[in-house]
């Protein structure tokens, strides 16, 4: 009977170990709110003649697995080239170069971005995926500009979480 219960404690303890590094909701919703907050960074950063280039880079250095793993990114205002496979294609999204039809999309410059709280979150051990709208105010107060959205997240081997899958979309508009 001992061993038995040996047994058992050690596949717990063992199965506890393993999901320590799972994702939880919270740090879904952090990640989400540090995301919509660098956007604004590179925006105020642009504004104020800043090195946005920089802004945008450490923006994707902290935020996305490139480097760590393959990201699949689709970016709302795509037309052309639709994705970005790579940290230069996905810095050029942000703030326009190595792709023709980008303009910057974090340089428009925004003054607010936020995640609705209607959104869903799924989480499984290391890995999660949200769903649901992101808004975007421009600085210039023009109307918010309500994006669709889709994250994927990731750890890294120091437990930073990273987004590994974004695509975003415009809402459809019937004609």
């Amino acid at each position: 009977m001992k061993k038995i219960f040996l047994t058992l404690s050690m596949l717990l303890l063992s199965v506890s170990s393993a999901h320590a590094h799972s994702i939880t909701k919270d740090d879904v919703l952090k990640a989400q709110k540090e995301w919509a907050d660098g956007i604004v960074n590179i925006s105020k950063t642009f504004i104020d003649k800043g090195d946005y280039k920089a802004a945008a880079k450490k923006h994707i250095e902290d935020l996305y697995a490139y480097g760590v793993s393959d990201v699949l990114f689709k970016p709302t205002l795509a037309a052309d080239d639709q994705f970005r496979e790579t940290f230069d294609e996905a810095l050029s999204y942000f703030v326009g170069g190595e792709i023709k039809e980008d303009t910057g999309f974090a340089i428009k410059p925004w003054k607010a971005a936020r995640f609705d709280g209607e959104q869903h979150i799924v989480t499984y051990n290391d890995y999660a995926v949200s769903m649901g709208n992101y808004f975007f105010t421009p600085a210039d107060g023009g109307a918010e500009q309500k994006v669709e959205f889709t994250f994927g997240y990731i750890k890294d081997k120091d437990g930073n979480l990273l987004i590994n899958v974004h695509h975003s979309s415009l809402p459809y508009a019937p004609k």
